[in-house]
């Protein structure tokens, strides 16, 4: 078995995060980075079944972000990373958001976290 990286980068979302009233009353804009590292196995040609979709992991983004309002960016990067390790390929994930425009003179701000399967 060779493991290999999927990834998405730069998904952007329109997401109802943070703590401050203002950030509760207005979606706002949060970029997101997926990096899964996956046990693979030798691809099918033409069976998506084979591989591990990078479409899903950016469904999952899109479904948390759906649910409703999160407070923490970091909340957000938990869910989103124990979605991905729900797939039992996937044996780590990287997860990065940012929020363009949250601290003056910084192009953007956020966090970035690695969580991995239990004996990965």
């Amino acid at each position: 078995m060779t493991r290999d990286r999927v990834f998405v980068e730069g998904l952007a979302l329109d997401a109802s995060v943070g703590v401050l009233d203002s950030e509760r009353d207005a979606r706002q804009p949060l970029v997101v980075d997926i990096e899964m590292e996956v046990d693979a196995g030798a691809p099918v040609e033409g069976g998506l079944a084979s591989v591990v979709d990078y479409r899903v992991a950016a469904g999952h983004a899109r479904r948390i972000v759906d649910a409703g309002h999160i407070e923490l960016v970091e909340t957000f990067a938990e869910r989103l990373a124990g979605a991905c390790l729900g797939d039992p390929r996937v044996t780590a994930v990287r997860v990065r958001a940012r929020k363009p425009g949250a601290v003056a003179g910084a192009e953007a701000a956020g966090v970035e976290i690695v969580r991995r399967r239990d004996g990965a």
